[in-house]
């Protein structure tokens, strides 16, 4: 496994967010993290990489890797997309990317091929670039540089059924190359990415599993994410 999460635990704010979270993400595909809204799912993304203090077990490809630096982490090849994409407005397209760069080969051949719309608005502002756009700055950020696991954080939200697609693809391209931990509420889009799934509950986990399984069972998926198994396309 790629990482190994046992056990963690996490307060913020005086509340306990995460209570004994624990499960594995594959070295290859795509694992979803799913659950209600305020489950711990962006919490346990940002305990992993090192934001929130947390107690329990974290193993980064074998090694304890739990209350390392952010910055530490990022070096060893754990990347981090967060929900609200996080571009600079004022910076263009170009000047987002560069910033991003950590290492003396970054890969634009792949970053363009995967958005050749991005090499197009190169000198664009990003603060003018619509939700998708600034999403595939976000994801090509990460795409610059070489990576052994991606968080994506609610990659889909607010975009369009059209983008949602494109994002999809993106990454399900990418996931042939690194390994994903994905948060998302798009079910069609984690049926088509994911492999296996886990589903918190209240800080807790409450299912885990092949994501076939869960999406393939309407009663279960409508106990533990309370929707059905049907949502916009991906």
């Amino acid at each position: 496994m790629i990482l190994r999460v046992r056990d963690l635990s996490a307060h913020l704010g005086g509340s306990h967010i995460l209570q004994g979270v624990t499960f594995d993400v594959a070295p290859v595909g795509v694992t979803a993290l799913l659950g209600r809204n305020g489950a711990g799912k962006t919490t346990t993304l940002r305990a992993v990489l090192g934001e929130v203090p947390a107690g329990g077990s974290v193993e980064f490809g074998g090694e304890q890797v739990l209350g390392r630096r952010t910055h530490r982490l990022v070096r060893a090849g754990l990347a981090y997309v967060p929900e609200d994409r996080c571009v600079f407005a004022g910076l263009t397209v170009a000047e987002n990317l560069r910033l991003a760069v950590r290492t003396a080969d970054p890969d634009y051949a792949t970053v363009y091929d995967l958005f050749p719309e991005l090499r197009q608005r190169s000198g664009q502002r990003a603060g003018t670039l619509s939700g998708g756009q600034q999403q595939m700055v976000a994801l090509a950020r990460v795409l610059l540089n070489r990576n052994r696991l991606l968080l994506v954080d609610e990659p889909t939200k607010g975009l369009a059924p059209a983008v949602v697609t494109a994002v999809a693809s993106v990454l399900a391209r990418v996931a042939e190359r690194v390994p994903i931990l994905l948060v998302e509420q798009n079910l069609a889009v984690v049926r088509r990415l994911a492999t296996e799934a886990v589903v918190l509950a209240a800080g807790r986990v409450a299912w885990t599993g092949p994501a076939g399984d869960l999406l393939g069972d309407a009663g279960r998926t409508r106990t533990l994410l309370g929707v059905g198994t049907t949502t916009r396309g991906a």
